[in-house]
């Protein structure tokens, strides 16, 4: 796994078969690694099982969408650079393009009463999301933590850190992960200044500090929280919702509440990456340019992991200090995406949303079936009650 793809695999292969996984991608990081899995692994025989396997643990460990870094790792493992490149724009592109139509019907000043509905219903059921994406990143994360003497406190500890921080101050999300991530490699012992893993998380936590004051708004801000999207979060895509909730509804005023959870819908029920709701954001701020910017932007740190560090993702897997960091801001992740249900939650205006909601809620928590077909069930009764006469808020 240390070295570079060998480039036996002919470009138009990965592109045409990287954009059929883009394009029918629905259903998140789950879905995402299985296609790429069948792919590369069963049927090509590309990458063994034990690579693939490899590279999954290294993403997990990265901030930003991991499903995405192991579409770019993927196609460099096959072509190299060049590979990885194509590969990652073919995931990207058809969700991408997908969405910014969806997010210029949904977003329009001129949209019918219909489109409004499914916007809000869709919306609706949002929170429900949030609680079932936290609810299925618990086994794992609890597994993964150390099982020496108060482990199972600590993970504890920083879930509820990540609980109350998501829930109360939002703004504060990824500075909260960073130092829970911090305080796990302390209390194994592992926090040495002169470590360059153990001091850049701690780099990392200062730069959302500083730009936060420096950031006025214009696509300089689209850039800044596309940016937070990409590089600083870690457990996917919703541990970073309270953060741009409070940046694009409260702080910069790009679009309301109500638009803001039709956003995160889009960003479920489209094909490929889920992270892609930030170019719903940047859309909302500046059109089709501040679209495209936030989507580069936003991936543009998961092409620098593999490009830049690719080749050390078998070590990375085994870097104990990467494991501890992870061990402490994975659970605190985990109690922010729970805890992203409360602002997501409380821009619901009618009744008829509510029960909505908790339609949803017995959909996806208790039968666990699939998030992108409650949000499309979700999103047809919200267009049947705005037909019906039932308010909607505009």
């Amino acid at each position: 796994m240390g070295q570079e793809g060998p480039g036996r695999v002919d470009l138009w292969a990965i592109a045409a078969a990287w954009t059929r996984i883009g394009c029918i991608g629905f259903g998140g990081p789950p879905a995402h690694i299985s296609l790429l899995r069948q792919l590369c692994v069963t049927d090509r025989g590309w990458l063994s099982e034990v690579e693939f396997e490899d590279a999954i643990a290294a993403t997990q460990l990265l901030p930003g969408p991991a499903s995405t870094q192991l579409a770019i790792w993927c196609a460099w493992r096959l072509r190299g650079r060049l590979g990885a490149v194509v590969g990652g724009c073919c995931f990207i592109v058809p969700g991408l393009v997908v969405i910014l139509c969806l997010a210029a019907l949904f977003l329009t000043a001129r949209a019918p009463d219909w489109v409004l509905g499914a916007a809000a219903g869709a919306g609706a059921a949002v929170p429900a999301v949030a609680v079932g994406a936290a609810i299925g990143l618990m086994p794992a994360s609890h597994a993964r933590a150390a099982s020496g003497a108060g482990s199972a406190w600590r993970w504890g500890g920083y879930l509820a850190v990540g609980v109350l921080v998501g829930a109360l101050a939002g703004a504060w999300v990824v500075v909260a992960l960073v130092l829970c991530g911090l305080a796990e490699v302390a209390a194994r012992g592992l926090l040495h200044p002169e470590h360059p893993l153990a001091v850049l998380p701690l780099r990392v936590a200062s730069g959302p500090v500083l730009a936060a004051t420096a950031a006025a708004g214009g696509l300089g801000a689209v850039a800044w929280v596309a940016f937070k999207v990409g590089a600083l979060s870690y457990g996917g895509g919703f541990v970073i919702i309270p953060l741009m909730q409070h940046d694009a509804v409260s702080r910069y005023h790009w679009m309301t509440a109500t638009q803001f959870l039709s956003a995160v819908a889009l960003g479920q029920i489209t094909p490929g990456p889920v992270v892609q709701t930030v170019a719903v954001v940047g859309y909302a701020a500046a059109g089709v340019a501040g679209g495209l910017l936030a989507a580069g932007v936003a991936f543009a740190p998961s092409f620098g992991f593999v490009l830049g560090g690719g080749r050390h993702f078998g070590r990375l897997r085994s870097n104990r200090v990467a494991q501890a960091f992870l061990s402490g801001a994975g659970p605190a992740s985990i109690g922010a995406i729970a805890a992203a249900s409360v602002p997501l939650a409380a821009p619901l205006q009618h009744l008829w949303q509510v029960g909505v909601l908790a339609v949803a809620g017995v959909w996806i928590l208790g039968l666990r079936r699939g998030v992108p077909v409650a949000l499309v069930l979700a999103a047809a009764a919200g267009a049947v009650a705005a037909l019906a006469g039932a308010p909607i808020g505009r």
